[in-house]
């Protein structure tokens, strides 16, 4: 046992793989390097990282689990999730539609209108699907000893473990939709094509949430 931790290595493999799985979180990411850049790229990376920091600290305090236990609550968080990333879905089809058809050029399509809109979106995202509150509340938490003395230095050990795995993760995805961003602006078409893309899988992860269980 590594400082109340039951068993480190598949909590390192598990996260690693929960990290690595596609979904909205990591899309966010990469679609805003892509379109804004890296330094834009990281500030939605930021919001993830604030939003994972909340969702430890309420599975750690218990609160998190108010969600399996009231029902009503957790179809709140679940449709206001799921509409949030279908309506977003739905402007980023309505702008892929606008590029396709010339109205929007390159330059409008990577300038960002506010500065901070990639943090907050991106946090919003984090903290609204119930599938990451899942992960912090059945599989964060119990790798932990229950008669350990100290279980917030294990708690702070796994919750850096899973900051170093996601931001690992998702430097990667930003600096690849920056290498994609200068393709994207030689190439309306390919561009309004990506965008497109991109807002229909946001759509499909908002029908995949509004099926979602805790169960």
């Amino acid at each position: 046992m590594f400082y109340g931790i039951t068993d480190l290595s598949t909590f390192i493999l598990g996260t690693i793989v929960i990290v690595l799985l596609p979904g909205p979180n990591s899309l966010y990411v990469m679609s805003v390097a892509s379109r804004w850049g890296i330094a834009a790229g990281y500030r939605g990376a930021c919001g993830i990282f604030l939003g994972d920091f909340i969702l430890m600290v309420l599975s750690v305090t218990g609160a998190a689990s108010l969600l399996r236990t009231t029902p009503a609550l957790f179809m709140v968080v679940k449709y206001a999730g799921a509409g949030y990333l279908a309506w977003m879905g739905i402007g980023l089809l309505r702008a892929a539609v606008s590029m396709w058809r010339g109205r929007m050029d390159a330059s409008a399509a990577t300038t960002p209108v506010d500065e901070s809109r990639p943090f907050r979106t991106a946090l919003l995202i984090s903290l609204m699907n119930p599938k990451a509150i899942l992960f912090f509340v059945s599989f964060f938490i119990q790798f932990v000893a229950t008669d350990y003395s100290h279980p917030e230095l294990s708690f702070l050990i796994l919750g850096v473990i899973v900051q170093l795995s996601s931001a690992c993760y998702l430097s990667l995805l930003i600096f690849s939709g920056a290498h994609l961003a200068a393709h994207f602006r030689r190439r309306q078409r390919l561009s309004a094509a990506a965008t497109g893309g991109v807002g229909g899988l946001f759509i499909g992860f908002g029908a995949k949430l509004a099926g979602a269980t805790l169960n």
